[in-house]
């Protein structure tokens, strides 16, 4: 069966295109003024004070939720999705950990610590640290619920999949996006302030919510073809790639 070739986009002269481009870039505009409307509220979302106690496993020793921050009034967490059984982190998670890495020492520099979060014990988080090339911390969340806290769901919610991402995925006739392959959290961004020795709990992210968090999707957006249609094995864990 031969496969039928897609028709391309109109050929113009170089002053059309630039007459296009312009019009295009009008809305690149508009939707770029409504993005920072929608950081400051954002950054004007209400607080929530986190009083429960969470211990992490870390390379450092044991410490609590106000100890990761390092001394910082900000703190970031990537709810990556390594459960105790898992043999390896989620690809997707993986996929976008290779984008964070280099942003760390910016953020550092920027009053906010940024770090990593799975159920997975330590050494589990180590061993795939070493294997991915990355360095930026990870603590393992094994004796405490906060990934599954900061994943906004109950029981009943992990069980009949609603709640997914505050709610926002059911729509009739479609099947909701998996959890995790543990059932029991959610790949996202979670954030965090300390205030006069206070923890608050300030916002989080699921879903296509992170996704201008992964540079490749924002590249590919910007190419011919775009993101694609087929995305059977990709994004793969970066090693997992043939030559």
């Amino acid at each position: 069966m031969t496969n039928k070739k897609k028709s391309l986009p109109e050929i113009v002269s170089r002053e059309e295109w630039v007459q296009a481009r312009k019009e295009l870039l009008k809305e690149e505009k508009e939707l770029t003024r409504r993005s920072d409307e929608l950081a400051q509220k954002r950054r004007k979302l209400p607080w929530v004070h986190v009083d429960k106690e969470y211990i992490f496993e870390t390379n450092e020793g044991k410490k609590t939720l106000k100890e990761l921050f390092g001394g910082r009034s900000q703190l970031q967490v990537f709810h990556l999705m390594f459960g105790p059984d898992n043999a390896a982190a989620c690809p997707g998670c993986s996929f976008m950990a290779d984008h964070v890495e280099g942003a760390v020492a910016h953020l550092n520099h920027r009053d906010v610590t940024f770090l990593a979060v799975s159920r997975a014990p330590l050494e589990k988080l180590n061993a795939y640290k070493h294997r991915m090339g990355w360095s930026f911390p990870w603590v393992s969340s094994s004796e405490n619920n906060f990934n599954i806290d900061f994943a906004l769901f109950t029981e009943e919610q992990k069980r009949t999949g609603t709640g997914f991402n505050f709610g926002t995925s059911k729509r009739a006739g479609l099947r909701l996006a998996p959890i995790a392959p543990n059932g029991e959290e959610l790949h996202g961004l979670s954030s965090f302030a300390l205030e006069d020795g206070v923890v608050y709990h300030t916002y989080s992210c699921y879903d296509r919510g992170t996704d201008v968090l992964h540079g490749t999707w924002q590249l590919l957006d910007r190419a011919p073809k775009g993101r694609g249609d087929d995305f059977t094995g990709w994004p793969r864990r970066h090693d997992e790639y043939d030559e």
